[in-house]
């Protein structure tokens, strides 16, 4: 009696791992939406681990980024082995459950049947049935994974092809005075320019990206200096900057560029977390305004783009409390994923503020 429990335990205990493995397989990679898979949590966290454990060791950002250049590559390749570990464990305990043999035995025709070797043959017809399953499971994952990195690197190019012509265009430095600088040079400040309906397509593109495969915000860019986090805040904070400080008629474009930068920053900061806002920043008093180096980047910056010759609104106290405001729809979602990512610094107002 007590043998057979443990047989409809094994069977029913293989069957509910079938079933979670290729519920985990066609949520990863093909429901159209941000799931959560617990399976792909447990091995991308568990290398992550290992991989922030090796970074750490390093002084410089160019070794560490060398080194967490590898995790998403790496972290990609070891999913589709721990589901195919799981399953011929799980089909393994269905082959003992079913009178193959001991659990020996049972491993040894499941890891035959799974990688399609037919070097151990199944004893009966239903055994044989199972053993197709599996061989029909097992190419079904991996061609899944092949089948889809075509798809992915396709979404990682087009993401680094906008994040290196924003580096073209406000220079070394990265910051939302060069960007602005460089719009109002090539006159597409004024005047309504193709730039923020590309940027604006990009935010949707990571929005999208992004949360059905997370794993591709893991992906670095190229250069080591360059990251799509970084490049996000850079483009929402040139439109804050401009929207707050800049004399000029409403940009319908610009506004809803911003409008999809926030949404898509702070939907993929959730996915990664339940809050999309990091720790409040500590509060300023009012009579020591000096202190907060955010203020004094601003007006850093303000006083540059005037020297530039761009047309400012006169009153910069009021540009400052719009810009504030404009910020705070993304700044702590840009900080948060700047963090999960280990992405480099970044100095959008003239100062850090990562």
């Amino acid at each position: 009696m007590l043998d057979l429990l443990l047989r409809v335990a094994a069977f029913a205990g293989g069957a509910f791992l079938i079933i979670t493995v290729v519920l985990s397989a066609i949520r990863s990679f093909v429901l159209p939406r941000n799931e959560s898979v617990l399976i792909n949590n447990w091995v991308f966290m568990g290398i992550r681990h290992l991989f922030s454990f090796l970074a750490a060791r390093y002084n410089t950002y160019a070794k560490r980024d060398r080194i967490m250049a590898l995790y998403a590559p790496v972290a990609l390749v070891t999913l589709p082995i721990v589901w195919l570990l799981i399953l011929s464990a799980a089909y393994a305990g269905i082959y003992w459950a079913l009178g193959e043999g001991d659990f020996t035995k049972s491993y040894l025709l499941s890891s035959s049947s799974l990688l399609t070797l037919g070097s151990v043959e199944a004893t009966t017809v239903l055994i044989s049935i199972v053993t197709y399953s599996e061989a029909t499971f097992g190419l079904l994952l991996i061609t899944l994974l092949i089948s889809y990195l075509p798809t992915m690197y396709q979404a990682f190019t087009r993401r680094e092809l906008v994040v290196a012509r924003v580096e073209l265009r406000c220079g070394i430095n990265r910051t939302a005075t060069e960007l602005i600088g460089w719009l109002n040079r090539s006159g597409n400040l004024t005047d309504d320019g193709p730039q923020w309906k590309v940027w604006e397509e990009w935010f949707v593109e990571i929005e999208e990206t992004h949360t059905s495969l997370p794993i591709l915000s893991f992906f670095r860019s190229p250069q080591p200096g360059r990251s799509w986090v970084t490049t996000a805040d850079l483009i929402l904070e040139t439109a804050a900057v401009i929207i707050s400080t800049v004399d000029q008629k409403r940009d319908a474009d610009m506004e809803m560029c911003f409008k999809a930068g926030c949404v898509a920053i702070n939907r993929v900061s959730r996915y990664f977390e339940e809050r999309a806002q990091a720790e409040p920043a500590e509060v300023i008093a009012e009579e020591d305004p000096i202190e907060d180096p955010t203020r004094r980047d601003f007006f850093q910056t303000y006083d540059q783009l005037r020297e530039e010759g761009v047309a400012l609104h006169p009153d910069r106290e009021e540009a400052w409390k719009k810009y504030k405001e404009l910020r705070t729809r993304y700044s702590d979602a840009v900080q948060f994923l700047a963090k999960l990512i280990m992405a480099p610094e970044s100095k959008p107002v003239g100062g850090n503020h990562q």
